[in-house]
């Protein structure tokens, strides 16, 4: 019997499929999930180049997030500069009923390198919960010339 609250009990990952991008590339042009994330929009283009070149690399790990059978989000794991690095992306309609926490807890058991690494816009006080509700704990908090970040890590 699963003891998942009732609002999450219906998160799910599974990998991408192509018939996902066009509803990722909706939930990036919402102008409160770009501040949210201090991340710019793309065009269609470059956002679908995007996620066709990290679907192709054997080095990034890539799952849909989907809640109660449909599409709400995206989580992905890759390598930069020398750190194993997690982001996700919620569509705002998904905002507050615990879907990117049971999503990234979820994801967690799929990468297991450690130590990972999520940076997120200081600002965004509602992703820096979501990752210390999985085990993230505050690494760094550095100021930008545009955002101010603060980075959290999983250390085991």
């Amino acid at each position: 019997m699963s003891k998942a609250a009732p609002e999450t009990a219906g998160v799910a990952l599974r990998d991408v499929a192509e018939s996902d991008l066009l509803t990722f590339f909706e939930h990036q042009m919402d102008a409160d999930a770009t501040y949210m994330a201090a991340f710019p929009s793309r065009d269609r283009e470059a956002h679908m180049g995007h996620w066709h070149k990290l679907m192709s690399d054997e080095g990034v790990a890539t799952r849909t997030v989907l809640f109660n059978g449909r599409v709400a989000g995206n989580v992905v794991s890759w390598e930069q500069d020398g750190e194993r690095r997690v982001g996700y992306w919620i569509g705002k309609s998904h905002w507050g009923k615990g879907v990117a926490t049971a999503a990234l807890s979820q994801f967690l058991k799929v990468v297991t390198t450690r130590p990972l690494y999520g940076y997120v816009a200081k600002h965004n006080v509602g992703s820096i919960r979501v990752l210390e509700r999985c085990g993230f704990t505050i690494d760094r908090e550095y100021p930008g010339p545009d955002v101010d970040e603060v980075v959290l890590i999983l250390a085991s």
